[in-house]
């Protein structure tokens, strides 16, 4: 290799060091100041780098938002996808094992949620970010509420059932000392009773 190119991958590597350590200080910030209560210099005196370098990688807070929550989430305890499902039958089991997993979710991500609303208002990536976890969190809770061979459940259905499992529900159920697997254990009994009502069975038959 030579020397030119040697020097290029060492540059490659601090300029990839200098980023990791970054988006590391910005997500811990985050958590405790929220995005809008981060300024770059926080970053940087945590990060131990300078400003300008904060500036050089993520000109914006709005910048950082990609890399932050790919950080946390790549760190999350749960995968929240057709895993969940395996060996398992019937509605009713899917519907505990994903408010076990979205409870789950909740409690790892509470320390970035409690300023999820004023952050997404300040951040479009945030926003966007929002959207599609939301997305995604509806196809599977419907995919959970899906009959064996059956058509899809009702939306109304598909709609409550993300109202009691989404992170104020799981911040209310938990207030109290309650443990996260309590929670999710009162929510998806909700849903299932919901679910068995003469209004959605009907709508299911």
């Amino acid at each position: 290799m030579s020397p030119r190119a040697y020097d290029r991958r060492l540059r490659q590597a601090a300029a990839e060091e200098a980023k990791r350590q970054i988006v590391e200080a910005a997500a811990a910030l985050h958590a405790e100041h929220s995005g809008r209560g981060t300024s770059h210099a926080m970053i940087a005196r945590k990060a131990g780098v300078s400003i300008p370098t904060v500036y050089k990688y993520f000109p914006t807070a709005n910048h950082l938002i990609p890399a932050c929550t790919g950080l946390v989430a790549g760190r999350a305890p749960v995968r929240l996808d057709e895993s969940l499902f395996k060996d398992l039958d019937g509605v009713p089991a899917r519907v505990r094992a994903l408010a076990a997993a979205l409870f789950r979710l909740h409690e790892y991500f509470s320390p970035w949620l409690r300023w999820s609303e004023g952050d997404a208002a300040a951040f479009p990536a945030l926003r966007e970010y929002f959207k599609q976890v939301r997305k995604h969190q509806v196809a599977i809770i419907r995919r959970a509420l899906t009959p064996d061979g059956s058509k899809g459940p009702p939306e109304m259905l598909v709609r409550f059932a993300r109202v009691l499992l989404d992170f104020p529900s799981w911040r209310t159920l938990t207030e109290g000392g309650r443990s996260s697997e309590e929670a999710a254990a009162a929510a998806a009994d909700a849903i299932l009773a919901l679910y068995r009502t003469p209004r959605f069975t009907k709508e299911k038959s």
